[in-house]
């Protein structure tokens, strides 16, 4: 695979992190979960459970090992250095300056392994006044302003259902960053420290929202282009429940939906903010239900679909012939959204400290040593 080869050390807890690592373990990395003695990661023990573990961590953290190392120990801090000079990367989720309070910043690692990538993700980042600030991705959104622009327009802000500040700024942009850093030693330069703010990564989003606000267009809740401002581009109620998503921004798919809503009056007010164009497909829309839309518009070339409820999801024909939801043992899991020819799943999730022995033992730690280390409790 494509990460064969590559040795990740993951120390960070709950869901970016683990994210990141996913992504780099479905790619063929050996990923190595760090985790403390005793209680591990704290997503472990999060319902619901499966066979006594959460199906959450388990979703997340397939195609890993797992180690329990007592970092606050002597002992565990040696043997963790001991897999710094064999691996590629090390990600941690710590607040700046634990890691250098453990006696593990950066200065030590780099000084003992000049390849070796470590990667912090943090909430807010490695400097400024909030770098040490507590916080959730309902926060760093807020503070990106991201929040701030989801809901309606005379609504308050709507919290989305998925945790984007996490899952892209903590997980999918370290792990592009980190192959990109992958790709820079294998050149011949050295390792590098990635600093990963959930916040930045949130801001960075923003991009277009910023450019549109500095060329004077208003960028306000419920007020953009693509946030219900228009009524080519909105989410309307069926008769009965049930939502239909429009997003027939291109006139040739605005055409086409106006003549099958026996509409045509509507064609050239496509980019209308006069809400009597919304009002009226507002109530061509909720004069059916759903399964009526979607029978009518199944075969238009319009860009509409049904909303769909998550327990409707997996039987959608097109993500049931991708197999993009699968269940297995130890749960429901989601397949890589990036296929590769190679097969994606080489393990489950693994137990807390299943494979401390066996990693131990790549470092010649075996029988009255390892022993040793168990009484000790830095294992």
């Amino acid at each position: 695979m494509p990460l064969t080869g590559i040795r990740v050390l993951d120390l960070t807890r709950l869901l970016p992190g683990a994210y990141c690592t996913l992504l780099l373990a479905d790619m063929g990395a050996d990923v190595i979960k760090i985790e403390e003695p005793g209680g591990g990661d704290y997503m472990r023990w999060t319902p619901p459970l499966v066979d006594g573990q959460s199906a959450l961590f388990n979703a997340i953290n397939r195609n890993k090992r797992s180690v329990t190392l007592d970092l606050k120990s002597e002992a565990g801090r040696d043997l963790l250095l001991q897999l710094v000079d064999g691996a590629d990367v090390l990600v941690e989720g710590n607040r700046p300056g634990v890691m250098g309070r453990l006696g593990l910043g950066w200065d030590v690692l780099h000084s003992r392994n000049a390849r070796l990538i470590m990667c912090s993700i943090t909430g807010y980042g490695q400097d400024g006044p909030f770098a040490s600030r507590a916080g959730h991705d309902l926060n760093y959104m807020a503070t990106a302003g991201a929040l701030g622009l989801n809901g309606d327009r005379e609504g308050p802000p709507v919290p989305l259902s998925v945790q984007v500040a996490d899952i892209g700024g903590g997980g999918l942009q370290p792990a592009v960053a980190i192959l990109g850093a992958i790709v820079g030693v294998q050149r011949g330069g050295e390792g590098r420290w990635i600093d990963a703010s959930m916040t930045d990564g949130a801001v960075s989003w923003l991009a277009m929202a910023f450019a549109t606000h500095a060329g004077g267009e208003t960028v306000a809740r419920g007020e953009q282009r693509l946030a219900g401002r228009f009524a080519c581009y909105r989410v309307y109620a069926c008769k009965g429940g049930g939502y239909f998503s429009v997003a027939a921004l291109e006139p040739k798919f605005w055409s086409a939906l106006c003549g099958a809503l026996e509409r045509p009056d509507l064609v050239d007010l496509q980019f209308s903010e006069d809400d009597s164009v919304h009002v009226a497909v507002e109530e061509i829309f909720a004069s059916r239900t759903r399964i009526d839309w979607q029978q009518k518009l199944a075969g238009l070339d319009a860009c509409c679909e049904p909303v769909l409820d998550i327990d409707e999801v997996a039987s959608h024909p097109q993500i049931a012939a991708r197999r993009l939801i699968e269940t297995h043992e130890t749960g429901v899991e989601v397949r890589p959204a990036v296929r590769m020819s190679e097969g994606w799943r080489r393990r489950a999730a693994p137990r807390l400290g299943e494979h401390t022995a066996e990693i131990l033992s790549e470092l010649g730690i075996e029988g009255t040593k390892l022993e040793e280390l168990k009484t000790s409790g830095a294992i």
